[in-house]
């Protein structure tokens, strides 16, 4: 399935290796014409869903002044074991290599990695050389005495109180930001899953620390739970909270809210899981930390991790700084906690692509995306290149496209090739103008899923001020 998108990718303009005329350099991809807009509608359903909840959103730089992640941890913590081998130079990261040599050890630093790298002939996966050489490998681009931010969250921290003010001074505040984050990896791999450039979707949201509840939780979809105690639940995320497995109300609000949202997009109940992370693998800014887990073919892979970060960066840039992150709520004063749900884009993209794809059995392809991410939410054909059909098509095109965007005109091929052409890039309607239109106004709607067709009057369309949703409902009425 993996190879698949990725060659559908390449080949009808989602996304592919950037640089390729130049051999291409790993961990960067390009978005083509089709994933652009898939990316936005992703980000658009995101954007709003938080409005919901009463949201305010800001754009800060990429680029990050060094004090303020010597602040946040970052240029002291924010590091991964790596090893190189010295026969083929290849350099990974220590956890991929332990792997390869069936050891299950999860060393916490270097003293414990070269310990262990010690007392095992480590094998290169590459070379199969005796690798030797183990040592910490800080994830940050420095630029100077400046850093490419890492993640988007520290640019939030940093105006905490503008925010806050802005806010009129209430809590809970909710605060996103939409951006690149960038990240040295050591072993970029598999397109979209682990990049050096990536987008990031990220919500901070600031509580008093005595009153860490949010919204309501209800009933909804039981989702695959794993926390670190080793078991495995089958329940709703409110079912969760009441039973204890997720320690707080805000925490269990912002699952529930990742699951709904990510089902919205189109990752399915049945190929998402929600896992607690092991006290050692946390951030070193997180008290506690659940991942919101797609699978792709038969890998589970991370696509939002959400994490109690306590007031750990606050107090920090308090610290550190000339403001302090003080807010005072009746007669007390506080530094608020954090709760973040951070959205890897670009692995919800290839999730949802992996999981919205099918041949169907004459071997065509199809991706399966709901309207509210797909490029195009329709296609207008002329059955013939026949100047009179063409004619027609055109005039539908130009009235539907005022209304609605998301709408292609297609007359290359025959119609057979057009209909497989729009299944593969995901276009969930297709309309047709054909002979009888001439005769009666009427048009062909076919329907992806099913592929069954359904004759309509132009003017029952037309006429719609939102035409996506009038094919809606004849989806479900048909």
């Amino acid at each position: 399935m993996y190879n698949d998108i990725i060659e559908l990718s390449k080949r009808r303009g989602f996304f592919w290796p950037s640089f390729s005329i130049y051999g291409g350099f790993s961990g960067f991809y390009d978005y083509g014409p089709l994933g652009v807009l898939l990316k936005e509608n992703i980000i658009k359903l995101w954007r709003e869903d938080y409005l919901e909840d009463g949201a305010i959103f800001i754009d800060t730089p990429n680029l990050t002044p060094e004090p303020v992640f010597k602040a946040s941890g970052h240029i002291d913590r924010f590091s991964d074991l790596a090893c190189e081998c010295d026969k083929c130079k290849t350099k990974f990261k220590l956890e991929t290599v332990l792997k390869y040599n069936g050891i299950n050890a999860v060393p916490k630093n270097l003293d414990e990695a070269n310990e262990i790298s010690s007392k095992n002939n480590l094998k290169c996966p590459v070379c199969g050389n005796i690798i030797k050489k183990v040592y910490d490998f800080n994830l940050m681009f420095r630029a100077n005495d400046m850093y490419l931010r890492p993640e988007t969250a520290q640019g939030i921290f940093v105006n905490f109180k503008l925010l806050y003010n802005y806010n009129k001074n209430r809590l809970p505040m909710i605060v996103g930001q939409a951006g690149k984050g960038f990240r040295n990896e050591i072993s970029p791999r598999q397109s979209l899953i682990r990049l050096k450039e990536f987008n990031q979707c990220e919500i901070e949201s600031f509580f008093d620390p005595d009153s860490l509840e949010f919204g309501e939780l209800y009933d909804y979809l039981p989702v695959k739970l794993l926390p670190n105690t080793g078991d495995v639940y089958k329940k709703t995320v409110k079912e969760a909270y009441e039973s204890g497995i997720i320690p707080n109300q805000a925490m269990a609000y912002f699952v529930l809210k990742t699951q709904r949202l990510l089902n919205k997009i189109g990752i399915k109940n049945e190929m998402l899981r929600f896992r607690q992370h092991m006290p050692d693998e946390r951030a070193h800014y997180a008290a506690d930390s659940w991942d919101a887990e797609a699978l792709i073919d038969d890998e589970w892979f991370e696509i939002v991790g959400i994490a109690n970060r306590t007031n750990f960066d606050l107090t920090n840039h308090g610290n550190n700084s000339s403001e302090s992150m003080t807010v005072k709520i009746g007669e007390k004063e506080v530094i608020p906690y954090v709760i973040e749900p951070s959205y890897g884009i670009d692995r919800i993209i290839l999730s949802v692509m992996s999981q919205s794809f099918y041949k169907r059995d004459n071997g065509y392809n199809v991706l399966a995306l709901n309207e509210y991410v797909a490029p195009f939410h329709m296609a207008v054909f002329p059955l013939l290149k026949k100047q009179k059909l063409q004619e027609k098509a055109k005039e539908l095109f130009s009235n539907l496209f005022p209304k609605d965007k998301y709408i292609i005109y297609d007359d290359v091929g025959s119609i057979g090739k057009r209909y497989a052409r729009q299944d593969e890039i995901g276009t969930p309607y297709c309309i047709t103008i054909d002979f009888q239109t001439l005769d009666d106004n009427t048009v062909t709607v076919r329907f992806r899923d099913s592929m069954q067709q359904k004759r309509i009057l132009i003017s029952d369309l037309v006429s719609q001020e939102n035409p996506l949703s009038a094919l809606n409902a004849l989806k479900i009425v048909q």
